[in-house]
């Protein structure tokens, strides 16, 4: 990495280039997602704020080794304090389940999975038997969440291959759950079929539904398996009738965001091989953006390895501030499969004034080697540039600050609202053609609770307009070069 480090300050100060990030990997305390085949999916991260001071903190997924918390103690610096201690974990996403201004954590698990009931202070206590989270051995790799009223939220709860299945691990995918509130505990009930999936996320579709999409790893289900979409309000997979077209891919990660200005969120779907945007259609549908758009991200994009990448968590964020979303893509190959590239890569893709992408990964500083995984964009420093968590597996973690020159205005946006929904899951942000849906899941294996970022360009004030889940309106007015909060 030192080399390569190198090699993108040259590059950046021969061409003036931004972004340009630092590696500040060595400031994390140790910590390696570890484990054999059980593990070569997941090792998710799980970034929020835990204390209340502003400053992101990290919770990172261990495999075989035991699942770390790291909180921020500003400038880059994070100490390890403890929590319950857990191993097995694939992965875990930050959610706020009893409204109480604290940050729980659901914890992935080869085996039962794990809520940790957040409070003062980043402490954390094992709360899976007091919400009744059922108590089932199985592979878990995805999660989902959302809210149908004031009361606890709905979990989705994705599995991957049934390790009790004699036949398996082909033609051998398990079931997933959905968890549902009832009398402040959860009970669950099967979804299926189930075709291996490796994320989940629930949000409005093309056509304004909210949905549960399921992205699934055809390296098990093998045939007679495909992407899937779950309609909430019918509780029913989509079909052909629908305007869903059965595809099949190697589904690894899930990023959401609307990069047309149209208020229709694109998809991108990372796999071994292509790395697929879907463009969101007016009428509900979507369609394969075309390869000039140049998001596909198929092979390794220096070095002497042609073979096909394996992408696995996938975010929108704006890098440099300017106004439009781009795409950081981890990647890594599942172990030494030698139908992929072993040097893969990640990638920064820079969105364009013209709508494409241009990968700048080297010259950024981030074109890390390792089998990277789960990953998180978020401003670790609050100096308004959005920095990259990278979660490895067999390597240590990787951390780089954005340090980018001539950068644009920014805003980071939190809301608040009355009930069990505290956080406004569901809601979209609109700033002038820019948009971003509140939501839990997506990802590899991990996800964030940290305000919206956006890029502002040059202006200076800006007007919001945010949609709250239960569909009402509001207007704002704010400065940029600020964290606001906005409360219903």
């Amino acid at each position: 990495m030192k080399t390569l480090t190198l090699l993108a300050c040259l590059l950046a100060t021969q061409s003036n280039a931004t972004p340009l990030f630092e590696n500040l990997s060595l400031n994390l305390p140790h910590h390696i997602y570890s484990g054999e085949w059980n593990h070569f999916v997941g090792g998710g991260v799980a970034v929020m704020d835990c204390n209340n001071d502003e400053l992101p903190d990290i919770f990172a997924a261990g495999g075989t080794s035991p699942s770390k918390l790291f909180i921020n103690q500003s400038n880059f610096k994070f100490n390890k304090i403890n929590i319950p201690e857990i191993t097995g974990s694939t992965g875990a996403y930050p959610i706020d389940i009893n409204a109480d201004g604290f940050m729980d954590l659901f914890v992935l698990q080869l085996g039962s999975n794990i809520l940790l009931k957040g409070g003062p202070n980043c402490s954390f206590t094992n709360a899976t038997e007091e919400f009744n989270i059922p108590i089932d051995e199985q592979w878990s790799t995805a999660f989902s969440a959302w809210w149908n009223d004031n009361g606890l939220p709905y979990m989705a709860v994705g599995n991957y291959v049934d390790l009790n299945d004699p036949k398996g691990p082909f033609f051998a995918c398990d079931t997933h759950q959905i968890l549902e509130p009832i009398n402040n505990v959860y009970s669950g009930k099967k979804l299926q079929p189930g075709f291996c999936s490796l994320s989940m996320l629930t949000a409005r579709d093309a056509s304004g539904e909210m949905r549960l999409r399921i992205s699934n790893d055809r390296q098990y289900y093998v045939r007679n398996g495909y992407e899937q979409m779950w309609d909430l309000s019918d509780e029913r997979f989509l079909n052909e009738a629908d305007g869903w077209d059965k595809f099949s891919i190697w589904g690894m990660g899930i990023a959401s965001r609307d990069i047309t200005g149209d208020g229709r969120d694109e998809i991108v779907l990372t796999s071994m091989g292509d790395q697929l945007l879907r463009i969101a259609n007016s009428n509900g549908t979507y369609s394969n953006a075309p390869f000039e758009k140049g998001t596909y991200a198929h092979k390794p994009y220096f070095g002497d390895d042609g073979r096909p990448s394996t992408g696995w968590h996938a975010q929108f964020s704006d890098i440099n501030n300017d106004g439009l979303a781009d795409l950081f893509i981890a990647k890594g190959n599942v172990d030494q499969m030698p139908s992929n590239a072993i040097k893969d890569p990640n990638n920064l893709l820079i969105q364009m004034s013209d709508g494409t992408f241009t990968e700048v990964g080297l010259e950024a500083g981030i074109a890390s080697l390792e089998r990277g995984r789960g990953a998180a964009l978020a401003d670790f420093d609050l100096d308004g540039r959005v920095d990259i968590l990278v979660m490895n597996r067999r390597a240590p973690m990787e951390l780089y600050r954005n340090i980018s020159k001539n950068t644009g205005n920014w805003l980071a946006i939190k809301l608040k609202q009355k009930g069990g929904n505290i956080n406004a899951i569901g809601s979209r942000i609109t700033i002038g053609k820019d948009s971003q849906q509140l939501t839990i899941g997506g990802g590899h294996a991990g996800g964030q609770a940290l305000p919206l970022h956006f890029g502002l360009g040059d202006l200076n004030i800006v007007e919001i307009n945010v949609e709250w889940p239960n569909g009402s309106i509001t207007k704002h007015k704010a400065n940029a070069n600020q964290i606001l909060t906005i409360q219903r």
